[in-house]
């Protein structure tokens, strides 16, 4: 029997199902995913009107967490729309291009938020292990030139993924993608063709960017835990160490998640689909949800700024 007779050849339009056997909760399911998008709308759109407004938060550090906020809403938008849409009105069906360009999207967004962390987590290097110097090394234009690199990288390795899709795999088995959105590895297993070439790039761009930004955060810390014990007072290693625990704990949920996403695709055959969607689905929206209220609860600039801003308002 040909190929022909047995697959789909490119197809048109793709079906996404949700989370394969959650299909009659879904409706709920949905809620707190609704819930968690607006915090995230609400909470970073409120991070970067301090930042912008606030002189006094227009440093290195601040003007990455604003960077971080954007790719959050960003992030997040690409996504939950259209699951809610296949959890509540029942519309599964994505064009192809869509599905690329949400896919195209979805990775890319990955991307910068891995990059403006480990941007994040040298900055606190700097500014801990060499104080004095932080200032002439973290200029503003040293800032742009780092989100330049970061937005170019993200870019440049995940671009070829399309063409690696549009160009390579022409037929497939199915268009019923058991998702509840457009991600590589979602599309590439539906391809009856050799797929070895998209999985190997797919495996590059992972360790190219989490892998690598992940080691240097590592390092970065490590390097700051030996600075701050150093310390002859304790008052200055807890204040070091409440500088850092805001970006230690975004950065540890978002790498986790991205881990366990990464690997139940490749190697979690043993795993329920719909544990591991339920999981792929939340890593991608947990961060732009928690991040605002982690670095607002810990950073106390931020802190201050967002109760003024409710005293204003409840002073009117």
């Amino acid at each position: 029997m040909s190929i022909s007779n047995i697959t789909v050849f490119m197809p048109s339009v793709f079906t996404l199902i949700g989370i394969p056997g959650l299909e009659s909760v879904q409706c709920w399911i949905g809620i707190p995913f609704c819930v968690m998008y607006l915090i995230a709308m609400i909470g970073n759109a409120l991070l970067l009107i301090i930042i912008k407004s606030e002189p006094s938060l227009h440093e290195p550090m601040y003007i990455f967490l604003g960077m971080l906020g954007v790719t959050d809403i960003a992030l997040s938008t690409s996504i939950v729309p259209k699951m809610l849409t296949i959890f509540w009105f029942h519309t599964p069906e994505i064009y192809f291009d869509s599905c690329l360009l949400q896919m195209w999207l979805i990775h890319t967004f990955e991307g910068l938020e891995s990059g403006f962390l480990l941007a994040m987590a040298l900055d606190r290097y700097v500014a801990i292990c060499y104080p004095l110097r932080h200032a002439a090394i973290f200029t503003p234009q040293l800032v742009s030139q780092v989100a330049a690199m970061v937005t170019l990288r993200a870019t440049i390795l995940v671009t070829p993924t399309l063409a690696l899709i549009k160009c390579r795999l022409h037929f497939y088995y199915t268009k019923v993608i058991s998702h509840c959105y457009c991600e590589h590895m979602a599309i590439v297993k539906l391809a009856a063709e050799d797929v070895r070439i998209n999985k190997i790039y797919g495996l590059f761009v992972a360790f190219t960017v989490a892998g690598l930004d992940l080691t240097c955060i590592t390092l970065s810390y490590v390097q700051i835990f030996i600075t701050v014990f150093r310390f002859p007072q304790k008052e200055a290693r807890l204040k070091a160490f409440n500088t850092c625990i805001a970006h230690i704990c975004v950065f540890l949920q978002f790498y986790l998640f991205a881990f366990f996403s990464f690997f139940a695709h490749r190697f979690g055959s043993h795993i329920p689909p719909y544990i591991h969607i339920l999981f792929a689905s939340i890593y991608l929206l947990v961060p732009p949800f928690l991040n605002p209220l982690v670095y607002g609860a810990k950073t106390k600039q931020i802190r201050i700024h967002v109760v003024k801003i409710f005293r204003s308002k409840h002073l009117i």
